[in-house]
């Protein structure tokens, strides 16, 4: 689509030109036309569709920055490999947007989070006396569409009754995509980048009349590579890595992964993942391999290590329009050959979705099934959906063991094979995979009200399990469920731990990477009375507008694009101090500056507090240790509750704390903060 001014022209005389130009094929009429068009002093607005490939496309829609896919798009288009009669063309470009004779948008259809290809044609050309020609359509400028294709354009003379309605409706148009005012389309303006890119193209090609002669018409084949997986020069894999691939590769190819957080299982897995495909490779086989993320923003992740591994993968998740035809392109070319790895990254629930597996059913290529975070797909709902004709099979996870699920777990087990390698947090910290850390428990009493409501439900609990429930299955009794998730919740609320976290901030006021785990809701209440305050809330006016620091909340509901922006100002270490979240930054989420933890509460879920831990043990420049301060609330000594019940409930917690004094550097600093506790409920043992 393109508006032009005609300083030295007719409109008429356009008119004639017009006519004459689209009822022919011929290219270089058109360039002769338009550079005439240019020396005589006219000045053109142009908007035109971005070459938008399959992986721009995605980015769009995964939320990348928009203007940075755009620029590489532009870029793409504007290197020295393209034929010296284009980089002509271009160079004519060029010399008119140096002179300020022409502009240039970009135009995509954006809809619903789907991006689409801008194909509309049209022009407008206008003289110095008002005088409008308008026309729409265009002749296929292609190989294939100027030796095959029949087409027709329409012009509209303003002076013509009739026509002269149409074209100023064409220019009203024009005017309303110029403003991005259209709906369903997202106007940008032509990357600086890009422009200065056209202007040296300029500066550098001859200046002269451009040839008239049908390129177009002379084919051009680009031959490429064939894609592979191959380990990023710059990465030196550990020695533990290598143990651990070959562990796997030994076993046929499958097995457990059991690996401590943050000593990169999804390098280790990619390394394996490379060197499998090479194997397959030398036997003129291609590789198809899947990975299965819980969660989206672990999908982005994962994206972006395959991608460092020289393979651009394919998101499945959300509209399976947008992934399923790449998917069937790409399968399609591995079966004829032509493509070495095919590699897709879907979420559990796409995965498991009713599209994807009738992919999965037809799957005859060899197959290798990467699950992250492994232990989600043990539950009933996945665990079916796990394709027989998988060959290779590898999972990751911390924490394999299902709680409270020997089912799930075995089924684990029976499908990827037992833990082929280990590496647990202690020999990891050992060996430098992990920083070191120091921990440090705060006991915090519950205040009278809470205190009240804690004794009435250890008491309805102590009578469940008089009953003959037990608290370390509390599935198996939805009414000792509901008690004991209401107990954790006055624990993980307590009013105390503000006052307490205030303290603990206050004395880090100047330092970043710092992260604050809430509880989750909000403080529960006895029958009939209000629920209490958000504790994510109440933290982040305590940091952010009290304290002063740098804040901002990252929860479930915060959006992926705004995730990435607050990861990145997280990592500066200058901009953005504290992170104040809930669950979602538990697993999976790569945050390797963070160093200093706060954990307002805990699920007594041994997978969650190894997870937070280690998100902030992960290695980083300039990062020696880490600090985890660690909010436990009680109830006051003189409290009457039940002493059997509430020491075998006190263990659970307790376990939590051993485990991480035990690895700490300031192990007796700990034993004696907890000394107090263990005394009054006789667990000097523990």
């Amino acid at each position: 689509m393109a508006s032009f001014y005609l300083p030295a022209f007719s409109a008429a005389s356009v008119y004639k030109r017009a006519v004459g130009y689209f009822s022919s094929t011929s290219l270089a009429l058109y360039s002769r036309g338009l550079q005439e068009f240019a020396e005589r002093g006219g000045r053109m607005q142009l908007i035109a569709s971005p070459n938008l490939n399959s992986d721009d496309i995605t980015d769009i829609e995964r939320g990348y920055d928009l203007r940075a896919v755009i620029e590489r798009a532009a870029l793409r288009e504007l290197t020295d490999e393209q034929p010296d009669t284009l980089l002509d063309g271009l160079g004519q470009l060029g010399r008119f947007v140096a002179e300020g004779r022409l502009e240039i948008k970009l135009a995509f259809v954006q809809s619903e989070g789907r991006v689409g290809i801008y194909h509309e044609k049209l022009g407008i050309f206008r003289d110095h006396e008002g005088d409008v020609v308008g026309f729409t359509g265009s002749s296929n400028e292609t190989l294939g569409g100027l030796l095959a294709n029949f087409e027709s354009v329409e012009v509209y003379p303003g002076w013509y009754e009739g026509d002269g309605e149409r074209a100023l409706r064409l220019e009203a148009d024009f005017g309303m995509l110029w403003a991005n005012q259209t709906p369903g389309l997202s106007v940008e303006y032509f990357p600086d980048v890009a422009r200065e890119r056209l202007i040296e193209i300029g500066q550098r090609r001859p200046s002269g009349k451009l040839e008239a002669s049908e390129h177009a018409l002379t084919p051009r084949v680009v031959e490429t590579a064939p894609v592979e997986l191959q380990i990023p020069t710059w990465l030196a894999p550990r020695a533990y890595q290598k143990q651990a691939v070959e562990s796997w590769l030994s076993n046929r190819g499958r097995g457990m992964l059991k690996m401590a957080t943050g000593t990169g299982k999804t390098k280790t897995a990619m390394i394996a993942a490379t060197q499998l495909s090479q194997v397959l490779r030398r036997r003129e086989d291609p590789l198809v391999v899947l990975i299965v993320a819980p969660l989206q923003h672990l999908v982005d992740q994962w994206i972006s290590e395959v991608e460092d591994f020289g393979v651009r993968p394919i998101a499945v998740y959300e509209s399976s329009a947008t992934w399923l035809p790449l998917v069937e392109e790409q399968l399609a070319a591995a079966r004829l050959g032509r493509r070495p790895v095919v590699a897709l990254v879907a979420t559990n629930s796409s995965f498991a979705g009713e599209r994807f597996q009738s992919i999965l059913q037809r799957m005859t290529l060899p197959l290798l099934v990467i699950a992250d975070e492994a232990h989600n797909l043990g539950s009933v709902a996945y665990r079916s959906s796990l394709p027989d004709n998988a060959a290779y099979r590898l999972a990751l996870s911390a924490t394999p063991e299902r709680w409270f699920d020997e089912e799930g777990t075995d089924a684990l087990v029976d499908y990827f094979g037992d833990v082929v390698f280990e590496l647990d947090m202690e020999h990891a910290i050992e060996m430098g995979a992990l920083t070191r850390y120091h921990y440090r428990p705060r006991l915090v009493e519950l205040d009278y009200e809470e205190t009240q409501f804690y004794v009435d439900l250890t008491a309805q609990i102590a009578t469940r399990m008089a009953m003959g429930s037990d608290p370390e299955k509390p599935d198996s009794d939805a009414t000792l469920g509901y008690l004991l998730r209401q107990r954790a919740g006055i624990l993980g609320h307590a009013a105390g731990k503000l006052g307490a976290v205030r303290t603990d901030v206050a004395a880090r006021r100047d330092a970043h990477f710092q992260l604050v785990y809430c509880a989750e809701g909000s403080r529960p209440a006895p029958p009939g009375e209000e629920l209490g305050p958000n504790q994510l809330q109440d933290v982040l006016r305590l940091v952010g507008r009290d304290l002063g620091l740098a804040a901002h909340q990252y929860t479930s509901e915060t959006p992926r694009t705004e995730r990435k922006a607050l990861m990145r100002r997280f990592a500066t270490g200058t901009d953005l101090q504290a992170l104040i979240a809930m669950r979602c930054l538990d697993e999976g989420v790569d945050i390797p500056d963070a160093r200093i933890g706060y954990l307002l509460a805990s699920s007594s879920n041994p997978r969650q507090f190894i997870q937070r831990r280690g998100r902030l043990l992960r290695l980083a420049e300039g990062k020696r240790h880490a600090e985890i301060v660690d909010y436990l609330a009680v109830p006051p000594a003189d409290a009457p509750v039940d002493f059997n019940v509430e020491r075998r409930l006190l263990i659970r917690e307790l376990e939590r704390t051993n485990e991480f004094a035990r690895l700490s550097e300031n192990y007796g600093e700990t034993l004696s903060v907890l000394r107090p506790l263990k005394e009054r409920y006789q667990l000097m043992d523990m």
